[in-house]
């Protein structure tokens, strides 16, 4: 598996934010999957010991979007339009978790991603799916700046 790149001040992956999660991504091209191997602090629980679900769509998003990179290129960023969350049980802070997320079916400007959160025995503690759509041209202009930093 190789690095995917990661920016400067995203909440899931930026690598300067002192409340991010800073998350790093894998690709795997073969399997046409993109990972992510973490845990998540106790600072980001809901109820005691459990991940809040907000801190869980997020990852579920980032890394469901990034398997877009898989079929485009690392700079083909596409914006959520909707994202649906199943969360089958409570996922634990404190433990290694795996983020899995690939490409359902990708075509002109969007795309239908899905993704998974598992436990350390391999069991799905939460899955979504994202319907994504090609990021407006004031995303791109906003992200020049931003391009230095996404390595």
């Amino acid at each position: 598996m190789r690095p995917q790149p990661t920016s400067r001040m995203c909440f899931v992956c930026g690598r300067e934010n002192p409340c991010g999660l800073k998350l790093k991504f894998y690709e795997d091209p073969e399997n046409g999957t993109v990972q992510a191997e973490f845990v998540v602090l106790e600072m980001y629980q809901g109820y005691p010991g459990v991940v809040h679900g907000g801190v869980i769509a997020a990852i579920l998003d980032e890394v469901a979007g990034r398997a877009v990179m898989l079929r485009k290129d690392h700079e083909a960023f596409m914006v959520t339009l909707r994202l649906t969350v199943r969360y089958r049980k409570p996922t634990p802070v404190g433990v290694p978790l795996v983020a899995v997320g690939w490409v359902e079916q990708i075509g002109g400007p969007g795309a239908k991603v899905a993704g998974q959160i598992r436990l350390p025995d391999g069991t799905v503690s939460a899955e979504g799916e994202a319907l994504l759509a090609t990021a407006p041209d004031e995303f791109r202009q906003a992200w020049e700046t931003e391009r230095l930093y996404w390595k």
